[in-house]
């Protein structure tokens, strides 16, 4: 899926990779996407709680990576406005 920018929360634990995106969509222009790579499984429930309370778009979350040994999830959200 294409995006303006990048994120890599990979080893990170929460609440790190939430406190980095809601900082870096802070930057970002209306409907800019953001792609996240992360491995801790809360930033799912974290990343779509924060785009439901923020009015983002929480666009789509893959878990395919999960099921590698890297365990990789990848999302993408589109900042509202």
């Amino acid at each position: 899926m294409d995006h303006d920018i990048q994120i890599d929360a990979r080893g990170l634990r929460c609440p790190e990779p939430l406190m980095l995106v809601k900082n870096k969509v802070r930057e970002l222009a209306g409907g800019d996407v953001l792609h996240i790579l992360a491995t801790d499984p809360t930033t799912e429930r974290d990343f779509e709680h924060f785009c439901q309370f923020m009015k983002h778009d929480y666009l789509k979350v893959d878990r395919a990576g999960w099921q590698g040994d890297d365990k990789v999830l990848q999302f993408w959200i589109r900042k509202h406005g």
